[in-house]
């Protein structure tokens, strides 16, 4: 298949707001695909090359483009630019840089003008994955005639699109059922909705597991045999950084086990250590003094037992006869007043709130729903900075205001994927963070003008609201109230930063 008519089919895709518009317009180019071209397409249409990273920046991309006529005429192949990217994965060693500016150079002298701009995007991880892997899903169970939450479920188990794409485009639907948790292959984790109490939140899940929300890095454990290996919400293995979390797991009495938890760094008096300094050890390749504690809250799988659709009164069960001292605190209740209870003595604790679980609710991988509900003090939301304006006084030097932009999955308010913005802010920013940004934002800058800095959509920021305004200054109709830096959320991927749409709910609230 030409690349060009991938590049026509995203065109399409951004440009109508229909899902349905845009699951039929992917499910025909999918259709259309030879078996060897599903998986370099599906990563292609998501952002995410299967080669994974090019070692091309931006400003490499920015000067070859800049530097290369575009062809007048579309002749490659999704196949061409798969390879291209296969060669750009493998160049290392010496010389490297230089042989990847030719690569990319020829590749861009053979793509059109429209061709460009893709190649760019994907290379950059700029193409709005954060809403499109939804829609791609629908759209790969409607060229496969399959049910579309069968091809959800395998490609959160497999944790690749265009693998499962594959296997739903040329295999059977048993093949596809088939598909399940593979220890050691991690799974995106189950993520929670927002509420104001704790007793809101039982209102809405009924009887709960009301569990402290431990101020710390979320983290996947694998054991098979005497092998454990440990991932971040991001799917990253740090096995080899986290040596006492991995000694903890090991000494459990399994075989092979899947849990979810926590780790964070504690005090003395065994409270938790500021999120920076668990931060700080977790992201660290040589071994610290500061120690990391595992706690866990859920278990996917036991020595052959796939927990993933039990309900979760069973998988606590599980969880405390394989990791009785390891369980994150938390009481069973339907009782809002023992909610608010729990809530309280976790923040007594340092904690910083609660997560409240429907105890008949199944471990729904990588979503997003009702039956998770984290409950801080304070309304805190994980936003993307979208540029950084000079400071002034004693700022002056120092990149400052942050401009904040809320994923919209679905295009409602432009491209999907893409961020609104909904406010700037440059309270709660220490000298350490003031000195950090300046540093890092110009390394990921895609433009400039006199007082701002325009950078990559790709960094995450934890801020604490009073609530949101009806506002025309922005195109998501609402504008932040008295927002405050808490911290960066280096764990945090921008494709699970919180949504235009949550924002909005709070004008109703």
């Amino acid at each position: 298949m030409l690349l060009a008519e991938l590049v026509t089919t995203a065109q399409t895709v951004t440009a109508t707001r229909s899902r349905l518009a845009k699951i039929a317009a992917l499910a025909d180019l999918l259709g259309r695909l030879e078996p060897d071209e599903v998986e370099p397409a599906v990563g292609l249409l998501v952002g995410k090359p299967r080669q994974g990273r090019l070692g091309v920046g931006w400003r490499g991309v920015a000067s070859a483009t800049a530097s290369v006529e575009p062809a007048a005429e579309a002749t490659l192949t999704v196949a061409d630019l798969d390879e291209a990217f296969e060669r750009l994965a493998a160049a290392s060693g010496t010389g490297s840089n230089l042989d990847r500016t030719r690569e990319l150079h020829d590749l861009l002298a053979a793509a059109t003008a429209h061709e460009q701009e893709f190649i760019a995007r994907a290379l950059l991880g700029e193409m709005r994955t954060g809403a499109l892997e939804g829609v791609l899903a629908d759209a790969v169970a409607k060229a496969a005639d399959r049910p579309a939450a069968s091809v959800r479920r395998a490609a959160m188990l497999q944790g690749d699109l265009g693998a499962t794409a594959l296997l739903a485009l040329t295999g059977t639907a048993d093949e596809l059922e088939a598909v399940g948790l593979v220890v050691g292959r991690p799974v995106q984790p189950m993520l929670a909705a927002t509420a104001s109490s704790a007793a809101a939140a039982i209102e809405t899940t009924g009887e709960a597991s009301v569990e402290y929300k431990l101020d710390g890095a979320r983290i996947q454990v694998h054991r098979r045999g005497d092998d454990v290996r440990v991932f971040t919400r991001n799917l990253a293995d740090v096995s080899h950084r986290l040596p006492e979390v991995v000694d903890v797991v090991r000494a459990l009495p399994v075989h092979d086990v899947i849990l979810d938890g926590e780790t964070l760094a504690l005090d003395e008096d065994g409270g938790p250590r500021p999120f920076q300094e668990t931060m700080s050890r977790f992201g660290a390749d040589a071994a610290r003094e500061t120690l990391l504690h595992p706690w866990f809250f859920d278990v996917l799988h036991v020595d052959g037992r796939d927990l993933l659709d039990e309900p979760l009164s069973t998988r606590l069960a599980e969880l405390a006869r394989i990791a009785p001292t390891h369980r994150i605190p938390g009481e069973v209740t339907a009782d809002p007043e023992v909610a608010e209870r729990v809530s309280r003595d976790a923040l007594a604790a340092g904690q910083e709130g609660v997560v409240v679980k429907a105890i008949d609710a199944p471990y729904a991988a990588g979503r997003r729903g009702a039956s998770w509900i984290k409950v801080k003090p304070v309304l805190t939301y994980d936003l993307v900075v979208l540029a950084c304006e000079w400071g002034s006084g004693r700022r002056t030097g120092l990149l400052s205001n942050l401009h904040l932009g809320a994923l919209d999955p679905e295009g409602e308010f432009g491209e999907p994927g893409a961020f609104v913005m909904v406010g700037k802010t440059f309270k709660g920013l220490t000298d350490e963070l003031l000195r950090w940004q300046t540093a890092r934002f110009p390394e990921i800058e895609t433009r400039r003008t006199a007082n701002t800095v325009f950078v990559e959509p790709v960094t995450v920021v934890e801020i604490a609201i009073d609530g949101v305004q009806r506002s025309s200054r922005y195109p998501g109709g609402i504008a932040l109230r008295f927002a405050r830096v808490k911290r960066y959320r280096d764990d945090k991927p921008p494709a699970e930063a919180d949504t235009i749409q949550t924002l909005r709910a709070l004008l109703r609230g």
